[in-house]
Formats: structure tokens, C-alpha cells, sequence
């Protein structure tokens, strides 16, 4: 979602369920969702989980704090003790109240932003 925000300029909300704010190295994304901050195009939501092996919430904050120095409009949820894959209800990894939440954030998210009416 956040490179797609960045390069889609008819977008009118995002929000990322757990993507990651730095890439591993790649010739098709040579910058990463943190580094494309200055060019993210519409108001996102990123939806995190704090215990998270792969999605350090320092990388997460490092993101939120690049979007703000760009004064871009975003806001970020981590969810305590919930892992990668929080939403994922066919997975262990299912926190049924931290997915709720979520989902109700985002929906609520893209109806501020007039994706759902």
C-alpha cells in the first residue's frame, strides 16, 4: 500500500494492515515506504501489531515520524502483544479483538475519506 500511495495520485485514502516501513533491497522498489514519505499522495492509516518479529515498532515510528516532518496526513495503531498477521482469522496468529478493532478503524478511516459512504 505505501508505495502504491506514493505513486497514485487518484487514491483517496490508504491504510496498511502491517507493511512493512522498510523493504528489504529490491530493483522494482528502490525506496522504501519510509524514504517515500515526502511522496505519499493521500491521508493513510497503518495498523500494527507490537509483537510483530518482522515489523520492528521502532521502524513503524520511524515511518509515522517521517510522514509527520512531511506533514503528511496519517495516523498509526499499534496493537499491544498482537503479531504479524493479526487479522488473519485462519492463522494463529488471530487476535480477534486487535482485527476488530482494526477493521473498524479502516472502515471508519475510509468513510472520513469518502472511500465508503
Amino acid at each position: 500500500m505505501w508505495e502504491y500511495s506514493a505513486h497514485n495520485s487518484g487514491l483517496k485514502a490508504g491504510v496498511a494492515f502491517y507493511g512493512p516501513p522498510v523493504d528489504p533491497p529490491n530493483p522494482l522498489w528502490p525506496k522504501s515506504p519510509t524514504q517515500l514519505a515526502p511522496e505519499i499522495k493521500e491521508p493513510v492509516l497503518g495498523l500494527y501489531g507490537e509483537a510483530d518479529t518482522g515489523i520492528p515498532v521502532a521502524a513503524v515510528e520511524a515511518l509515522k515520524k517521517a510522514l509527520e516532518e512531511n506533514k503528511k496526513t496519517a495516523e498509526f495503531k499499534i496493537y499491544p502483544a498482537a503479531p504479524h498477521g493479526f487479522h488473519a482469522d485462519y492463522r494463529t496468529s488471530y487476535r480477534k479483538e486487535a482485527a476488530e478493532d482494526a477493521w473498524n478503524r479502516m472502515q471508519a478511516w475510509f468513510k472520513t475519506y469518502k472511500v465508503l459512504s
